[in-house]
């Protein structure tokens, strides 16, 4: 609930409410249909709208039926059950009932009356109040429609741009070796990382290649005449026209400049590298504040800003006051979606400030990741900056991150939220779960980005259904459900059957974000897993899609394309226990890279026992192994849903010069010894999974 703002300022409670859904979008108000037990909640009218609910609704309502859902373990499975007990069908309904009495009150409905948060004089620290940007407009991208939300899930795959082409870039030879400057001589790679661009550096023909959509390819030249320009003359960063919505402006007081920039810039080096962002000094007087430029997105601009804000704040507490309102109102509503804006709070104490930071910062890192903000500690100060559902998200999860310190926490609507997965935990299993000092979740969050914590209200603590406890996961899809598989896994373990009695193999047709299961043996999930999960991890990676094996049943979440791309990497990994694979034909495929080895090297490059090529796995992030075309000859397959860049780390383009570097290295070995040698790789170095391989 919304705490009203005073008349002298705009003071905002946890919890605010997010926008409604447009007409036309977000849940479905169902059919006018209302379930039995009189909760005001409504059936979907079709199938369309059923999938638009989430999982634990449709649970609700069935329950509220009466109908059993034993069984039903992913939405899918709920899905399937409603849709059969409700006679739903594709695009209408069951049964032409007329909409009446207006739109339900229903457990989500919105408006006065509810418990809202008090605030007392006791309270007035981070647990409640949050300042924001006013008269903010609602936000008419948001939509609560999980189908909606899923098709933008950060696991699906990206759209290849339009209009990709390449172009070439006359350098001198001074630029070249500019260019080569940075950590292990690749500064026109990190070009390429802010750009979007693929770039490669033709040191022979000083040339620089450029491979993108036309914004890409612009964005890259601008970025590396930077790079070449301004070593000689900073002030060419404030010419005109430099600034086209992507450059940021900070002053650094001079005598903190050398603590921001650390030893051989290597400060300003790692800001770069986690926000994917390009930082010059621009000013040469060194009595005289020092400007930085940033270049890149709004996002990564805007957390490189107040990583350097912070790390002035440290050293000279109270700067951040000076900077006036500029520094709150930065990109205000410029992103696409109109809502970017910036929240921020006060700590009460040290004691706040440590807990909401975490041991190394991985608190706040967690909370970052979790919402999709931008979200920093500025001396006392917290600033949460992003989308506007990105900004409640944070001010929510920090609020029951500061609860947690006062008793159970119980979130209130859970059931409709979207950023929210429920997994009931069995009491035996909680310590296992949970770890020393939390351990075991701490690591999850850090894998996933995740945030979790035990949900229950103060009278129903460890009373869940058949003695259980309610584990809640908050976070993007990718990450709610990479999170949910892993402890899915790991109680499967402690208590065999748990999820995985009387399931059944399952392949969704859906396009977006969902669930496939497949049914393995033992000895296949022993193969496939490997030694320490280091096959799963490698196809994972491989294929795009999350790879989770929960007992003897194998998940794979992700869109089709993902899931699909899965399950042959899978299928071909088991039949290589069994002898040659064989796939004819790869032309209609954007995800494999062909590489012929001649017959003196193919056991060189594949290893004793396959041990090259799974270090070549491991480096590059793909999935590689020898199979047969359609006219019976072998030569080695490198898959993976990263094309990579010609002279960057990962990706297949990585795995092929990897590859080829070794080709080189025996045929000038054999050609210093005048042998052929080498001989032909046996048949356990296809690269294949990490159990015991064939004989």
């Amino acid at each position: 609930p919304l705490l009203r703002p005073p008349p002298d300022g705009p003071a905002w409670a946890y919890g605010l409410p997010a926008a409604p859904p447009a007409e036309g979008r977000g849940e479905p108000r169902g059919c006018g249909r209302r379930c039995r037990c009189g909760c005001g909640m409504e059936r979907p009218r079709t199938l369309e709208e059923l999938h638009a609910l989430s999982a634990a609704k449709i649970r609700k309502l069935l329950a509220a039926e009466g109908v059993s859902d034993v069984g039903c373990i992913e939405k899918a499975d709920f899905v399937s059950l409603a849709s059969k007990e409700w006679g739903l069908k594709e695009g209408g309904s069951a049964l032409d009932v007329a909409v009446s009495g207006g739109a339900g009150g229903g457990a989500s409905g919105g408006g006065g009356g509810g418990r809202g948060l008090r605030r007392s004089a006791s309270e007035e620290s981070v647990k409640s109040v949050w300042t924001d940007q006013r008269s903010l407009s609602r936000d008419r991208s948001a939509s609560r429609s999980r189908s909606a939300s899923s098709s933008r899930s950060p696991g699906g795959r990206k759209k290849v741009p339009k209009h990709v082409s390449t172009e070439t870039m006359k350098v001198s030879a001074n630029d070249v070796a500019t260019l080569r400057v940075g950590s292990n001589g690749k500064t026109y790679e990190k070009v390429a990382r802010v750009s979007g661009a693929d770039i490669a550096l033709r040191d022979k023909e000083n040339m620089l290649e450029i491979r993108g959509n036309v914004e890409q390819r612009r964005r890259a030249k601008k970025y590396a005449n930077l790079v070449m320009r301004q070593r000689l003359d900073p002030s060419v960063l404030m010419m005109d026209g430099i600034d086209d919505g992507d450059m940021t402006i900070i002053a650094v007081p001079p005598d903190v400049v050398g603590y921001v920039q650390g030893q051989g810039g290597g400060v300003l080096r790692s800001i770069e590298e986690e926000w994917t962002t390009l930082m010059f000094f621009i000013d040469t007087d060194l009595t005289r504040n020092q400007r930085i430029a940033i270049f890149g997105s709004i996002r990564g601009r805007r957390g490189s800003e107040l990583k350097v804000l912070s790390a002035i704040e440290t050293k000279m507490p109270g700067y951040t006051a000076t900077l006036g309102s500029d520094i709150f109102n930065r990109d205000r509503y410029t992103d696409p979606t109109g809502s970017w804006g910036t929240d921020w709070m006060t700590f009460k104490d040290e004691g706040e400030i440590s807990y909401a930071l975490g041991k190394q910062g991985g608190t706040r890192r967690k909370l970052e990741r979790s919402s999709g903000s931008v979200v920093q500690y500025v001396g006392m100060m917290a600033i949460c900056s992003g989308t506007k559902k990105e900004r409640i998200r944070a001010r929510e999860y920090m609020k029951w991150l500061f609860q947690q310190l006062e008793g159970p926490v119980y979130v209130n609507g859970w059931t409709d939220r979207e950023d929210c997965t429920v997994v009931d935990i069995p009491n035996d299993c909680i310590g296992y779960i949970t770890g020393n000092r939390r351990a075991a979740l701490g690591s999850m969050e850090e894998e996933w980005g995740s945030l979790m914590f035990f949900m229950s209200e103060h009278d129903e603590r460890g009373k869940g259904r058949g003695g259980s406890e309610r584990l809640v996961i908050f976070g993007p899809d990718k990450a709610r459900r990479g999170t949910e598989l892993k402890i899915m896994s790991s109680i499967e373990t402690k208590s065999p059957g748990f999820f995985t009695r009387g399931l059944r193999e399952k392949i969704s047709g859906r396009r977006g974000f969902d669930t496939d299961r497949l049914v393995m043996r033992d000895e296949e999930v022993s193969y496939a897993l490997g030694k320490e999960g280091a096959t799963r991890k490698k196809l994972e990676l491989a294929s795009g899609s999350i790879l989770q094996y929960v007992g003897h049943v194998a998940f794979i979440a992700g869109d089709l394309p993902e899931r699909r791309r899965c399950r042959e990497f899978v299928q071909w990994l088991l039949q290589q226990r069994r002898g040659t694979v064989t796939i004819a034909d790869i032309k209609d495929r954007d995800d494999v890279t062909e590489v012929n080895i001649p017959a003196n090297c193919k056991g060189w490059v594949a290893g004793n026992r396959g041990s090259e090529l799974r270090r070549m796995e491991q480096l590059s992030g793909t999935y590689m192994f020898m199979a047969v075309d359609a006219r019976g000859e072998e030569r080695l397959l490198i898959f993976g849903v990263n094309r990579g860049r010609k002279h960057g780390d990962g990706g297949r383009l990585h795995a092929e010069r990897l590859v080829k570097d070794m080709i080189r290295e025996k045929q000038a070995d054999d050609k210093q010894r005048g042998g052929s040698g080498g001989g032909v790789a046996p048949s356990s170095s296809s690269g294949g999974g990490g159990g015991a391989a064939p004989s």
